[in-house]
């Protein structure tokens, strides 16, 4: 009795927000759930600056060299200085076969405390370093324009694959290629070599081209910006460029837009003064050119100069002038054909303080992150 009455009081109580006997209060399905918060990862260091981080200054400032092949004590060269990469011209495959130029570029890669670039310019027509010679190839590969005309953009694409299984079979793993001019006119310089239809035609021959490239794992240059347009040969002077920005923006910028987006790794800067944006210094010196490629287009691979001794640049000052301003125009890599004069300067800049070490670790931290890329490095 005493029980039954107990229930029946605890019963009555209940509305008036009392709770039973020992009974925790009903969750309310209404609450918010609180989860606790996952910790964050910690971020993953970049391996591109970590393998930077390892080498020496005088090896970073060695990475940033795109040096042509010398024709003596290339191994001994590659050995001592840790070179960022070699670039292959005729004479390099004269007298080769291909059994034996597997085993020399494998003895300069065998040689470098880092795996090595090593490019050569096969673009096709008039610029063909190694099927130039039948022991590489029946005969040599041919102009985009005379491809185009043969089969449209499928032969270009078929083409381009042809070249790649070539050249990585041989150890040549940068085809310094596509050219990006717009050309339209068979008296311009560059014309032969260009693809020969207006802007947005080039462009989409560009896509093509990088697309299949980085399909094969073929490292690929753009060349050369910002547009070479109807200029003079600058292997045998200076060429001014009075053409206005406009120009450029309207057509000579859309076929590198298109191998950037498309995913190209690099980008090359020809030695023409481009007056609308640097009434001054060449194209490959002028940090103002440098900072339309990084700011307008927005490209944030590897920047490099053509050659630093070709005669628009040794009219204009000397090599190792040359040197230290085009690292200071923010190249990062600098091909050369005076590789010691050249580094030497710019060593002693980094170590004057005319050029900072930051800059030298920024531009060697782009090309290791494109030889990770490549698959040179293991990331």
């Amino acid at each position: 009795m005493r029980k039954r009455l107990l229930c029946l009081l605890l019963a009555l109580a209940l509305p008036f927000g009392l709770t039973a006997c020992n009974e925790e209060p009903a969750a309310d399905p209404n609450a918010a759930q609180t989860e606790p918060e996952p910790t964050p990862e910690p971020p993953q260091p970049d391996p591109a600056e970590v393998y930077v981080d390892s080498l020496t200054l005088e090896q970073q400032v060695a990475q940033l060299f795109f040096a042509r092949c010398p024709d003596l004590n290339a191994v001994e060269l590659a050995a001592q200085y840790d070179i960022g990469g070699y670039i292959l011209f005729g004479r390099d495959f004269e007298n080769q076969t291909p059994d034996s130029l597997r085993e020399t570029l494998a003895s300069y890669q065998q040689a470098a405390a880092t795996p090595m670039l090593i490019g050569v310019d096969e673009e096709g027509g008039t610029v063909v370093r190694v099927s130039a010679y039948p022991a590489f190839r029946a005969s040599r590969f041919q102009s985009p324009q005379a491809l185009f005309a043969e089969g449209g953009l499928e032969r270009i694409q078929s083409d381009t694959e042809e070249k790649d299984t070539l050249l990585a079979s041989l150890g040549i793993n940068v085809n310094l290629a596509p050219v990006c001019d717009v050309s339209t006119s068979p008296a311009d310089f560059i014309n032969a070599r260009a693809f020969g239809q207006d802007a947005q035609s080039t462009s989409n021959y560009v896509r093509t081209v990088v697309e299949q490239m980085n399909a094969d794992g073929m490292g690929m240059v753009l060349k050369h910006f910002p547009g070479y347009g109807s200029n003079a040969d600058t292997h045998t002077g200076i060429a001014q460029d009075d053409r206005p920005l406009e120009q450029f923006r309207s057509s000579d910028f859309l076929p590198f837009a298109a191998g950037i987006e498309a995913g190209a790794q690099a980008i090359l800067v020809c030695h023409n003064i481009v007056s609308c944006m640097d009434d001054t210094l060449p194209a490959s010196l002028s940090p103002a050119v440098h900072k339309v490629l990084r700011e307008e287009l927005g490209f944030d691979g590897v920047v490099m100069t053509d050659d630093l001794v070709m005669q628009a640049i040794t009219d204009y000052t000397g090599d190792a002038d040359a040197a230290v301003l085009a690292v200071q125009a923010g190249n990062d890599m600098l091909i050369s054909s005076d590789f010691i004069t050249q580094y030497n300067a710019v060593l002693t800049a980094v170590q004057d303080g005319t050029i900072s070490e930051n800059t030298i670790r920024d531009a060697a931290v782009r090309v290791l992150r494109w030889k990770i890329q490549l698959g040179l490095i293991e990331s």
